[in-house]
């Protein structure tokens, strides 16, 4: 079940994506943390962020819509409070996503974070569609995502995973932009932007008016993104969207992911990474997959 990821060996190929698993610290009585691949945290700032105001989660057919905006305890309370516990399990990866309104911001987050022990990898944050400046500003600009990627792995002690964003015309173009530029990995796809309307009140559901879609909802979309990218870039991909079966895990690598994030399923079930991981495991072994990574880009593609 092991795989290698960006120089990283995880145990399996299964990740916890970010925003849906808190600091990974708050699973700890709920999931073996060690028998996932690894977890990614909220989004982590330079100082403090309260997100936006209630109400800030909507649910929708096959889905949600979330506009948290990013709330997190700031980068030095993390590694203070929050990363120190986690000592505990070598075994599960942790990985940090990275967020800056600047790209000061962000390089302040980065080297900071370089200093803290624990951690194993940055996920750089350039997608997220629920603030005003900063995350997708940069993810759906080609000139200002390879500046920030390349100032960021010039910073980072770490692998540099750039999350992109899926409000783009071609994600695929962004992947090797960021390849280019000296990401480590990519990690795809972020939400969708998308809103939803109460028509007894004739205003938004969420405070934001807009947010992101996740959720199985979101699936056949990810998949093509995961898919198109896989073709265009060298260097690994985490496929996320819409994961909730140890069969969607293994669509997404058959597409061509090296490794998958579980999200919006931690919501209904908080067990949700470990038992898709736990599943993947009983499905490699029932179809006589000797070797999960064996998986990656193995789909089957039928000539005339």
């Amino acid at each position: 079940m092991r795989v290698s990821l960006a120089g990283l060996e995880l145990v399996n190929p299964v990740i916890a994506a970010s925003g849906t698993f808190g600091y990974g610290i708050e699973f700890e009585e709920i999931v073996s943390l060690e028998r996932i691949g690894g977890f990614v945290t909220k989004g982590i700032s330079l100082e403090p962020m309260a997100g936006h105001a209630a109400p800030r989660i909507v649910q929708t057919a096959a889905g949600m819509l979330n506009a948290i905006g990013l709330q997190n305890v700031g980068v030095e309370e993390y590694i203070q409070r929050k990363l120190p516990p986690l000592r505990r399990y070598p075994l599960c990866k942790v990985i940090v996503n990275v967020f800056g309104y600047t790209v000061g911001e962000y390089i302040g987050v980065i080297e900071r974070l370089n200093q803290a022990e624990g951690i194993a990898a940055y996920e750089l944050n350039v997608s997220c569609p629920n603030v005003h400046a900063g995350g997708m500003a940069f993810g759906a600009d080609p000139s200002s995502l390879e500046y920030l990627v390349h100032r960021a792995k010039s910073a980072a002690r770490r692998p540099l995973i750039v999350k992109l964003s899926p409000n783009v015309t071609s994600i695929s173009n962004m992947a090797r932009i960021a390849a280019e530029a000296g990401a480590d990995a990519v990690s795809l796809t972020n939400t969708f932007l998308a809103m939803s309307i109460d028509v007894e009140t004739r205003r938004p559901r969420l405070s934001n008016v807009t947010g992101g879609l996740s959720g199985p909802a979101i699936k056949p979309i990810s998949l093509r993104m995961v898919y198109e990218t896989a073709r265009a870039v060298t260097i690994p991909i985490l496929g996320m969207g819409g994961i909730v079966t140890p069969e969607d895990a293994v669509e997404f690598l058959l597409a061509g992911a090296t490794a998958v994030q579980v999200g919006t399923a931690s919501y209904a079930d908080p067990r949700a990474a470990e038992r898709v991981a736990r599943g993947l495991e009983s499905w490699c072994r029932s179809h006589q997959v000797e070797r999960v990574a064996r998986l990656t880009g193995a789909l089957e593609i039928p000539h005339d």
